[in-house]
């Protein structure tokens, strides 16, 4: 509910201008004055340009009252502007960017609760047509309809054509399916923690990369969580308990107050890091028109994220590390491992991470191209960056690279090819009914 409630509110401030003529023309706010304006907005948004109304009693009826002149109003205002479709009233500032309308929608597979084959049978009985497993990123682009494939990336990652929404899907309710973007992926999947493992996840909530580490950990192991907002840490409890996740201790903490020295982290030896940042990455954001940080603001947050990696890098078990940003900006993600590598001097090395993967870090230093970066236009994902670093050891050859792809990768190797998972494994799994 809260993920809908978040698209119908962003919808509503994209048309905001077009359903401020519409309630003008139609008089709505004078005929109705105990209507506050921002409720107006929403409402007419949902009966003319949504989904319909889902809510009920008295604003249904109300707006339902004045659906006809609504409708004439809206028609009126196609011919003014000599324009056939809803979405050509926006303005071009207002319309959809180009990335967020060609990012597909993933799906990740909960392989706590069932497995790739299951889901892909599922969709099939509700009409979709399953393309296998794609070859490249323009076969991605290509989806449309009730059209999906495998990731040629990820084992265990769905694609569908854009705007596909499964909130309302028994999958999704039932915590089978995860709607998380691919770049959100990354981090869990890149630090790849063996089973039995120790993690923290530094900055946890809403919890979605949780629930992954929770899958790759098989259940098996702890995952320390910490969030300093305990709304969202009760929302992010909901969905890991719905997603099957056991074995996690979530907290209403700083990171960085956090005692590397406390023996209960004696064994921690994967952080996962994605601490705040500008968000500059995020296509879908509500607030399409704010202005980009400025020089001042991304300096602070650089600051805090090169404290908050120092921190993390100084947990006496740690062996690897991911950290992990949203945003578009150098001085969030090569400039912060840069420097804080420099600070560790010969303790902490940077990882060749996906070398198959196409966008690489900004050459901001020697190695930078080890980091990695995605974006709507190239991976046709939010924008993000990701950096591996592992702790050096004495005599220790050149670091090896991670997969190249997911089926060089014998920890995910299961559920690369549907159909591959052992019989005995898969029937451990709930089945998908």
């Amino acid at each position: 509910h809260v993920r809908q409630l978040y698209a119908l509110v962003s919808e509503t401030l994209r048309y905001s201008p077009v359903l401020e003529k519409l309630l003008a023309g139609a008089a709505l706010l004078q005929a109705e004055k105990k209507l506050p304006p921002q409720l107006a907005k929403v409402l007419v948004y949902d009966l003319l340009f949504g989904k319909g109304l889902k809510c009920g009693g008295r604003w249904k009826a109300l707006a339902r009252r004045h659906r006809a002149r609504l409708e004439a109003e809206l028609a009126r205002l196609k011919v003014q502007q000599k324009v056939s479709r809803n979405e050509d009233l926006l303005a071009p500032a207002q319309a959809v960017s180009p990335g967020a309308s060609q990012v597909p929608r993933y799906v990740r597979v909960n392989t706590l609760k069932t497995c790739v084959d299951d889901v892909i049978d599922f969709f099939k009985r509700q009409g979709y047509s399953y393309l296998g497993k794609a070859a490249s990123v323009e076969e991605l682009r290509a989806l449309s309809g009730k059209k999906f494939l495998l990731d040629l990336h990820l084992p265990e990652l769905l694609v569908f054509p854009p705007q596909t929404d499964f909130h309302d899907n028994l999958l999704y309710t039932s915590g089978h399916i995860i709607l998380q973007d691919k770049a959100s992926c990354l981090p869990a999947f890149l630090l790849d923690p063996a089973a039995g493992s120790h993690v923290i996840d530094a900055c946890a909530a809403p919890g979605n990369k949780t629930s992954h580490l929770a899958a790759i950990l098989k259940n098996k192991g702890q995952i320390f969580a910490f969030d300093v907002d305990t709304k969202r840490l009760a929302t992010m409890n909901t969905m890991l308990m719905r997603a099957g996740v056991t074995g996690f201790q979530l907290a209403q903490q700083d990171f960085l107050t956090v005692d590397p020295g406390d023996p209960k982290y004696g064994k921690v030896t994967y952080i996962l890091l994605d601490p705040s940042c500008s968000g500059s990455g995020m296509v879908n954001r509500v607030l399409r028109e704010e202005a980009a940080p400025s020089a001042e603001r991304l300096q602070a947050l650089a600051g805090f994220q090169r404290k908050v990696l120092s921190h993390a890098l100084s947990f006496p078990a740690l062996q690897r590390l991911v950290y992990s940003t949203c945003s578009l900006h150098r001085e969030e993600n090569e400039d912060v491992v840069h420097a804080v590598l420099q600070e560790q001097g010969s303790a902490f090395r940077l990882v060749n991470t996906f070398p198959s993967w196409p966008c690489r870090g900004l050459a901001a230093f020697p190695g930078a191209e080890s980091c990695l970066r995605a974006s709507p236009a190239d991976t046709l994902t939010h924008g993000f960056f990701v950096a591996v670093l592992e702790r050096c050891r004495e005599g220790a050859a050149a670091p090896s690279s991670l997969p190249v792809a997911a089926e060089e990768n014998p920890q995910h190797r299961e559920g690369m090819e549907p159909g591959a998972a052992p019989k005995k494994r898969k029937r451990k799994k709930q089945q998908v009914k």
